[in-house]
């Protein structure tokens, strides 16, 4: 066993995920697919969605640059954000990226200026809040009107005009994003009602939109992850192909990440004390959160298990780690078989949002990454 707390990664699950993906957008030529690269940015797995023909989704100018790195070309990298620095802007514009996902009407002014002093053309899609509510954690949910987030529809007239009128832009489009660990198909439905209805709005204007960026959102199972290791992806775009109205030619693009990634990744970790109580149990771990945020971040749920003991009687425990904050559980009173000093906990679905938002906190070391075909 290597040094814990580590992550592991199964290649294979991997490349399952994505095939299925691409089999789930095989009938439909105008569906593109970008990996958000925010839910895991290691160049292992970079590279196995690169080979697999996805593009990208990137929030910052370092994920653009690592996503060159991996070989995705520029023209399949879509940039999000609602603070993009000149920076960045100007990193993406030398590079001739896909497109900029605009959130503002002060950013689209800089990108204009930006791209003038070079002589460049940037091509823009304008991130839309619908204001559909995606029935998920508060502080993953991104398409409500009070979001940080995007343009309100309110504005949306002004911006495409302003957008229309400028010399060193191009508008390919909107582009939406309501939201992440969406189980169910109903907020999908309901935004494709108010993209078809943005878009029909602008086709009697004179105005047609060459791509409608739908986002991503798509959650996964974190409840039976071996069970369910991949998400329904058919389910969920036949949403789109049922109920977003769209016209010849245009283009759909989606921007998936957490329901590629996070069920080949697990968290291992080693059991440094079983403490006992009055009424608990704690297995305390050699992980803490710093290397796995979510739980104590939002309250997350990863399902755990004893890999050192598979077939034993069952207690209960609090799983915590080492770190001096009270937040530093990964989960209470759980069911693991019968677990002492020296055995390993697996923390599953822990493929997005866990390695990549690790940091040194007590400085402590960064986890390293293993795989596995």
């Amino acid at each position: 066993m290597e040094q814990t707390p580590y992550y592991k990664y199964d290649l294979s699950l991997l490349d399952r995920t994505l095939q299925a993906v691409k089999e789930a957008v095989a009938d439909s030529s105008n569906f593109h697919v970008h990996y958000a690269v925010k839910a895991n940015s290691n160049p292992v797995i970079l590279d196995r969605i690169c080979k697999a023909g996805l593009g990208v989704d990137c929030v910052s100018g370092a994920e653009v640059e690592a996503s060159l790195q991996a070989g995705f070309k520029a023209d399949s990298i879509a940039f999000a954000g609602v603070g993009k620095t000149d920076r960045e802007i100007n990193l993406a514009l030398d590079a001739d990226i896909f497109c900029f996902n605009v959130e503002s009407v002060e950013e689209l002014q800089v990108i204009q200026s930006l791209a003038a002093k070079k002589n460049k053309t940037a091509r823009i899609a304008f991130r839309v809040n619908p204001n559909v509510d995606a029935h998920t954690n508060a502080k993953i949910t991104t398409g409500l009107a009070e979001n940080k987030f995007g343009i309100n529809m309110e504005l949306l007239d002004g911006a495409i005009d302003m957008a229309l009128g400028m010399s060193n832009i191009e508008l390919l489009g909107i582009h939406f994003h309501i939201g992440s660990q969406i189980t169910q198909m109903e907020p999908f439905s309901q935004l494709c009602a108010k993209a078809s209805a943005i878009n029909a709005k602008y086709l009697e204007c004179g105005i047609r939109f060459s791509i409608l960026d739908m986002g991503g959102g798509l959650g996964i199972d974190y409840t039976d992850p071996t069970g369910n290791p991949i998400p329904d992806f058919k389910a969920y775009f036949d949403v789109f192909r049922r109920e977003l109205k769209t016209v010849p030619g245009q283009q759909v693009h989606f921007e998936l990440g957490r329901s590629i990634v996070a069920q080949c990744g697990s968290l291992i970790t080693q059991v440094t004390y079983v403490k006992k109580g009055t009424v608990k149990e704690f297995a305390i771990v050699d992980a803490g959160f710093n290397d796995l945020i979510r739980p104590a971040f939002y309250g997350a749920h990863h399902a755990i298990r004893n890999i050192s003991n598979t077939d034993g009687a069952k207690r209960k425990y609090d799983v915590v780690g080492p770190i001096c904050e009270s937040s530093d559980v990964f989960d209470k009173d759980i069911l693991l078989t019968e677990t002492h000093r020296g055995d390993y906990l697996e923390i599953l679905s822990a493929g997005a949002y866990g390695e990549v938002m690790a940091s040194q906190y007590n400085m402590r070391s960064l986890p390293k990454s293993y795989f596995e075909e």
